[in-house]
């Protein structure tokens, strides 16, 4: 079984994530690789496809919708799993109490996930470091609110221990189809 995990990734955050998840893949036996999706992927030499991406004020990156739109009929043949990085910090409620995951979870897969055999989704904390350039219009707008800005933990949130027990459930779920 061969396994694409397929990410975009504004700052390198859910491509580390995308990285991790195809090496405990591959650690259990399978065969998984993390590709950009902006790369020419030739989707039917894969068995099985976890999709990830960046999100931003409630939104998947463009890049990561488009792609499972594009490749939406051989994804429907095909185990698959979606992903997303994005709410920075430590707090696991905002302050309306509600839970954070929750409510980070990016508003396109309501739609994606119609008709496609998605077995699984999860939003993960992502990074932020407020040194690094900005890229795409949502970051410069907040580049024009020093106190939005000021208001992001910067660091890297990403819960090593979670992302690889995610991906350890995925290849316990693959592996009676190997």
């Amino acid at each position: 079984m061969t396994v694409l995990v397929a990410y975009a990734s504004r700052h390198g955050a859910t491509k580390g994530i995308a990285e991790r998840i195809a090496e405990v893949l591959t650690v259990d036996g399978g065969a998984a690789e993390a590709r950009p999706v902006s790369d020419a992927i030739d989707v039917v030499e894969y068995d099985a496809f976890v999709v990830g991406g960046a999100a931003y004020m409630f939104h998947w990156l463009k890049a990561a919708t488009e792609f499972v739109t594009h490749h939406r009929t051989v994804l429907a043949q095909h185990p698959l799993w979606l992903f997303s990085s994005g709410p920075v910090g430590t707090d696991l409620v905002d302050k309306d109490g509600r839970d954070v995951m929750e409510v980070s979870r990016p508003k396109e897969w309501e739609r994606l996930e119609g008709g496609l055999p998605v077995r699984g989704d999860r939003v993960f904390f992502g990074a932020w470091d407020p040194s690094a350039p900005p890229v795409g219009v949502s970051e410069r707008f907040l580049g024009l609110m020093p106190k939005a800005r000021a208001a992001l933990p910067a660091g890297d949130f990403r819960d090593w221990d979670e992302i690889e027990a995610w991906a350890v459930m995925i290849a316990s779920e693959l592996r009676p189809t190997r």
